[in-house]
């Protein structure tokens, strides 16, 4: 097969980012008023066009990189550099992010006479929400105001619209040189002293509703604002992993950095994630508790983060609009002007079924992997709060199923785990009406009551948790029998509104072995059905079987394959015992990311099949990258394989390594398990065998396979 390297997605574009900013360029380096590129602070455009001029020509960058995450850093050449006496001179455009910009523009002569240039500046600011710099397609219009205060040398651009207040100050500031502004640009004069520099610095500041967001200082070294520091604290603690494969190798260490220069810097959860670059810098409560979960073989911060800011914004009222409820957690949230004027309900919406059900089964393997109760039982109210939501209003018809409903005119039709409009259809390829009681949604509800069922005995309630235990075990057996197809070998994707099963083969199998509620004795039949040809594209899992008359594999989630599904679906076929299925889908990820550049996986895969005809499988048209989620999935498929489960109130790592052929080992330094750590490592033995030995203080590691995978070994 034709071999295939460095991919990259949104190839004519570069972004770096902090917190709630974000910097996008072309790949030169360059703002030069084409969507989407510009400088956001929370998913507003304040910076839309940079012109910068040098002797009447706009210098043209040769080589732009991005520097840590935050940063970038161009050169452009100014003089002729092949002539002699020299006159080489260059531009170094130095940019750094956090909340405003900073900009520093270095001219480097290496010419044995002082050379003279003429330095113009020229910027634009439209105050486009995120969203619509996107789409390319304004909902929201109105002037830009320009003030020159010459006093203070400070340029302000305001956004003249009386129903909201944004504004951007602009400072430029050269070496010992005024500078001067008149007809809507910067100018100055400067003098190069033979082989030396000047420097302009070029300050942007946002000023929303009268607060300032202060530009950080111009080093490469990270900021001491709160994503700066959360930055800084991940990247330091975080698991490291080694592997003689080096696919494996390079795919962890860019997931584990991508997860390090991610977090919000939100004050309730510094170090949780956002979902992904460019677009999704936000707070989103499922994906940012999804990829911390995946995430914790490299470590736990992250989760205790995530479940602490979604704890923060539970709905308080009934409100239609946004889809909200007292308890019900928060689904996204963001800044931008389009939801800020109320145009979407985005500002705060809680359209989703999943993430009440999944903060219950994250507190659960938060508490498994520390230990720490003192957390689980400050966090301990909002279990509540969403368990009452579930009972009250996640099963309104009171069939014993969890069904989503959308009641915002602007909200999103389906509620689950696959947001988008056309994703439920049944298998004639209609799409399903509301309500609707997916699959994955009923699993996720079972793993709720089983991990609610610890949290609350171990925080001292034990009548509680038995009660949420007995309850899992009747929904279990009441979900397979409405659900399970044994004429196809596998479960109805939903119940539609008529309580029909959708016949449509899909991926949320994968995510009902990872919670274990599929019968030990149907699991490989499952397994299979995942694996089979229509199914895995060989990259991955696709979302719909590409036999259904309504697959597409550049569609969102009707025949895509997602890296994060992967993940779930990885510690499911590990859960159950499917080795060779687990072998061959993380195969297919650590090959799918070895195509892409620094091997990160994107957001969503296409799901296009791995053959002769296709070297590889392009993405979905607007992907992210890099997105947290699929740099987790990377963390628990390596989780999977060796089947890891600790059990820290037992200082006991519990393992089933198995590795296949093309992984002979693996090594894992600073594993933390109940405040400890520990290194391991695996190796393959002739045969297929497994070695695996462990260094470190205070935790047992026990080779011992999970029950299902137990059961299912001894059924066949």
């Amino acid at each position: 097969m034709t071999r295939v390297r460095n991919l990259r997605v949104r190839p004519d574009l570069l972004y770096v980012a902090s917190g709630w900013s974000t910097l996008v360029t072309d790949v030169r380096g360059r703002i030069t008023g084409t969507d989407p590129q510009g400088f956001f602070a929370r998913n507003t455009r304040v910076l839309s066009v940079e012109r910068i001029i040098v002797d009447g020509r706009e210098p043209v960058p040769f080589s732009t990189a991005n520097v840590q995450g935050h940063a970038q850093l161009s050169y452009a050449e100014l003089g002729d550099g092949e002539t002699l006496p020299s006159r080489a001179a260059y531009l170094l455009t130095e940019r750094f992010v956090g909340d405003g910009l900073r900009t520093r523009l270095t001219v480097a002569s290496y010419a044995p006479q002082p050379l003279r240039m003429a330095v113009e500046l020229r910027l634009g600011a439209d105050f486009a929400d995120t969203g619509e710099a996107e789409q390319g397609r304004r909902l929201q219009v109105g002037g830009v105001g320009t003030s020159w205060d010459a006093a203070t040398g400070e340029l302000r651009l305001s956004y003249l619209r009386d129903d909201i207040d944004r504004a951007v100050a602009v400072r430029v500031r050269a070496d010992g040189v005024p500078v001067r502004y008149a007809d809507g640009a910067f100018a100055v004069e400067v003098v190069v002293p033979p082989r030396g520099t000047v420097r302009l610095d070029v300050v942007v500041e946002p000023v929303f509703d009268g607060e300032r967001l202060v530009a950080p200082p111009a080093t490469f070294t990270e900021p001491a604002d709160a994503a700066g520091a959360a930055r800084a604290r991940l990247a330091g603690e975080l698991t490291r992993l080694s592997s003689s494969n080096f696919d494996v190798t390079a795919a962890w260490r860019c997931a584990v950095e991508d997860l390090s220069v991610l977090p919000l810097g939100e004050p309730a959860g510094p170090t949780a994630p956002i979902a992904g670059l460019p677009i999704y810098q936000e707070i989103f409560g499922r994906d940012t508790m999804t990829a911390s979960w995946q995430a914790l073989l490299a470590g736990p911060t992250m989760l205790a983060d995530s479940l602490r800011l979604n704890a923060r914004h539970l709905g308080r009222r009934i409100d239609d609009w946004r889809d909200e409820e007292p308890g019900k957690p928060l689904h996204e949230a963001r800044r931008g002007p389009v939801s800020v004027l109320g145009l979407d309900p985005f500002a705060g919406y809680y359209g989703d079924w999943s993430t009440a059900p999944d903060f219950l089964v994250f507190l659960g393997q938060y508490l498994a992997w520390t230990g720490d109760l003192r957390t689980v039982r400050e966090l301990l109210p909002t279990a509540r709060r969403a368990l009452a939501w579930i009972e009250r209003y996640g099963d309104i018809d009171r069939d014993g199923f969890l069904e989503y409903h959308c009641r915002s005119r602007a909200g999103l039709k389906n509620q689950g785990w696959k947001d988008s409009d056309t994703a439920i259809v049944d298998e004639h390829g209609r799409v399903v009406p509301n309500p609707i009681a997916t699959s994955e949604l009923q699993a996720y509800w079972y793993a709720a009551l089983r991990h609610g069922a610890v949290v609350f005995t171990a925080a001292g309630h034990p009548a509680r948790g038995a009660a949420l235990l007995a309850r899992a075990h009747a929904l279990r057996c009441r979900f397979h029998r409405a659900y399970w197809l044994p004429e196809r070998g596998c479960y109805a994707m939903a119940l539609g509104p008529d309580k029909r099963p959708v016949r449509s083969v899909n991926s949320n199998d994968g995510h009902l072995l990872a919670t274990g509620i599929v019968p030990t004795r149907v699991a490989p039949v499952v397994a299979g059905r995942l694996l089979a040809p229509d199914m895995f594209s060989g990259w991955g899992v696709r979302t719909l079987s590409a036999e259904h008359p309504a697959y597409n594999p550049f569609s969102y989630h009707r025949g895509s394959v997602w890296p994060v599904e992967a993940g779930t679906i990885g510690l499911g076929l590990a859960r159950y015992g499917c080795w060779p299925h687990l072998h061959r889908l993380a195969e297919g990820m650590f090959a799918a990311a070895a195509l892409f550049e620094e091997h990160r996986l994107p957001e969503v895969l296409s799901g296009l099949p791995r053959d002769a005809a296709h070297p590889h499988p392009g993405v979905y048209p607007n992907s992210c990258s890099p997105q947290a989620w699929s740099a987790s999935s990377i963390i628990a498929l390596v989780q999977a394989l060796l089947a890891l489960r600790p059990a820290a109130s037992l200082r006991t790592i519990f393992v089933d390594p198995h590795l296949p052929e093309w992984l002979p080992d693996l090594r894992l330094e600073g594993v933390q398990v109940g405040g400890a750590t520990v290194d391991l490592t695996v190796r393959r033995r002739r045969g297929g065998r497994t070695s695996i030995s462990a260094r470190g203080d205070r935790v047992a590691v026990v080779r011992r396979p999970t029950l299902q995978a137990f059961a299912t070994r001894h059924r066949r």
